[in-house]
């Protein structure tokens, strides 16, 4: 498809009633962390249909949708790029990568990080240096903070976790409930691979953690040992 019928399809496929229902899930309103962000109404397995027939767009006219007003062209941008980049290698993937650091600006609510970073940043970076993943970290941007522990999946599902908790380190203090959730749920698919590892961590941790993280990160401890964390009994 060119991009006039990729914006066709996407304006086709916008659902007035469902548009505001993901307005409310998303955040958007005045101070919230979604905020101004519009919505088409499109659910994500429809979004995924469009990948594979956007193989000709080229480099620019993806860039156009990464940089819609349309949360949904955002997301159907960067679903496009993680696809390119499993299919390719060498420096297409650099191309990528490099194109996603300097628009993380577009990459601004919680499902665009989660469905990108890992297959993208993560992917990249997982045999090079990882200064970007620690600069992100420090970043003012809630968005930035979430790209470093997501993209640090990849690593974790390669039985790689230190970067993972070093970041879990940094981001313990964080105020924003969605680095609380991002970082709970790495320590969990941690935890899930080595609980020991985990629990490591999580000791002289886990008291002074904020309480979604510390309930995410445990979620799948057996039920005494979940306790005994909530309790402050370890």
């Amino acid at each position: 498809m060119t991009l006039q019928e990729v914006q066709k399809n996407l304006k086709d496929l916008s659902d007035a009633d469902d548009a505001a229902f993901l307005q409310g899930y998303f955040k958007t309103g005045k101070g919230e962390y979604g905020e101004g962000d519009q919505f088409r109404g499109i659910r994500v397995p429809k979004i995924r249909k469009l990948v594979p027939k956007c193989n000709a767009l080229s480099w620019d006219e993806v860039t156009t949708l990464l940089h819609s007003d349309f949360h949904e062209d955002r997301l159907l941008a960067l679903l496009i790029l993680v696809n390119r980049f499993e299919k390719t290698t060498g420096t297409e993937r650099e191309r990528i990568y490099n194109h996603y650091i300097k628009n993380t600006r577009y990459i601004n609510n919680w499902d665009l990080v989660d469905q990108s970073a890992p297959n993208i940043t993560g992917a990249f970076l997982m045999n090079r240096p990882k200064d970007q993943l620690l600069q992100w970290a420090r970043s003012d941007k809630w968005y930035e903070r979430r790209i470093a522990i997501m993209s640090t999946f990849h690593f974790i599902r390669n039985h790689h976790f230190d970067l993972s908790l070093k970041l879990a380190g940094m981001l313990l203090d964080d105020p924003h409930d969605l680095i609380h959730k991002s970082v709970g749920w790495m320590l969990r698919e941690i935890g899930k691979r080595d609980q020991k590892r985990e629990e490591e961590f999580l000791e002289s941790r886990y008291q002074n953690m904020p309480r979604t993280m510390l309930r995410y990160a445990i979620e799948k401890f057996p039920e005494s040992r979940r306790q005994d964390y909530l309790n402050g009994l370890i």
